[in-house]
């Protein structure tokens, strides 16, 4: 009898484990306030400014300065990254198309957010 409970037991366990989720994530609090900078002059026609943000970056914020960019594609807006006092939402440009994330590693590039995603 001991032995079919013990079964039963570790039957019921398994069982549960297979529907647990495991979740790991870090809290790092609210950004730093937004920096005071001077916009510099467009470019050119067609371009956005995107003003600089606070990013998570591992355990810490870090600053992301503001730049221009033609959109990702015709007809998108940038949507600026929030934090709702507990959560980052990052940002992003949105349209007809769909949404494109920035990518950091456009960041060098000339062109930046122009041409990605949507096209």
């Amino acid at each position: 009898m001991k032995i079919k409970l013990l079964v039963l037991t570790l039957s019921l366990l398994a069982a549960g484990a297979v529907f647990a989720q495991l979740s790991v994530g870090i809290r790092i609090g609210a950004p730093p306030p937004v920096r005071v900078v001077v916009q510099p002059p467009s470019p050119g026609a067609g371009y956005v400014w995107v003003a600089g943000y606070w990013y998570p970056n591992g355990s810490k914020y870090k600053w992301h300065d503001g730049y221009y960019s033609r959109p990702a594609y015709e007809g998108s807006h940038w949507v600026a990254p929030t934090h709702d006092g507990q959560l980052y939402h990052e940002g992003y440009w949105d349209g007809d198309k769909g949404q494109v994330k920035h990518d950091h590693k456009w960041d060098k590039s000339h062109d930046k957010d122009y041409n990605h995603g949507h096209q």
